[in-house]
């Protein structure tokens, strides 16, 4: 198991009391999401930002990176995949969270399309909950297998979930948000929402926005204006 790597933001406080990780989607790398960052950065001055590769090429965009193959848009290969890729993540988180001297309680993991498959997979079967979970433009693979999603804080809550969606997404239909946000309810975790009117598969200000607000509160900051 090769270990991961990507680009990084720095603390803007130069004091890393948080870290968000970012998991890119399908056919891209770190570099599309890292940006967000400095976006995020005025809200969150003490988190450190860093946004791993994909650990296989693409298939399909031989520049790009994947976290596990997608040819036939069939669930059971889509739980192969998160299954097969959860340790590669698990192994970086863990390394992170060691160098930063952090616990998951101040670790955010924030996807986008099949990043936010592994975000979801994997956030919810830490060994301790992480922060927050943020997922745009995504789906929560296997509601089947939410009995093993077991993560919870030292205080028995599980982690806090935003899931936000185009409702013109035509590559993952704003569908799933909904079908998402139901199993996450029935399996007792609760999540939050936010549809993007006249938005695609992608991301908008106003989807930004409540992202950031979202980790402040979860990690305890003030809420951006």
């Amino acid at each position: 198991m090769a270990p991961i790597d990507g680009p990084r933001l720095p603390a803007r406080s130069r004091h890393t009391r948080q870290l968000v990780v970012f998991l890119h989607g399908y056919g891209a790398d770190g570099n599309d999401l890292i940006e967000i960052g400095r976006q995020w950065q005025a809200w969150l001055p003490d988190a450190e930002f860093v946004a791993p590769h994909a650990p296989e090429r693409c298939t399909q965009a031989p520049t790009g990176r994947q976290w596990f193959p997608l040819t036939m848009r069939d669930p059971a290969e889509r739980w192969t995949g998160v299954v097969k890729a959860r340790p590669t993540l698990d192994a970086f988180l863990d390394a992170e969270l060691a160098r930063t001297g952090l616990d998951d309680g101040k670790l955010a993991l924030v996807g986008f399309s099949q990043g936010t498959m592994m975000a979801l997979h994997t956030g919810l079967r830490r060994a301790r909950a992480p922060a927050a979970i943020l997922g745009y433009s995504g789906l929560l693979v296997g509601p089947e297998h939410l009995g093993e999603a077991t993560a919870r804080a030292a205080a028995g809550r599980p982690p806090a979930v935003l899931l936000v969606h185009g409702d013109r997404d035509t590559v993952i239909p704003v569908d799933a948000l909904f079908d998402a946000a139901e199993s996450l309810g029935k399996a007792e975790i609760p999540a939050q929402w936010h549809l993007s009117m006249g938005v695609a598969h992608g991301i908008d200000g106003s989807g930004l926005t409540h992202g950031g607000q979202f980790l402040a509160q979860s990690f305890g900051r003030p809420t951006p204006r």
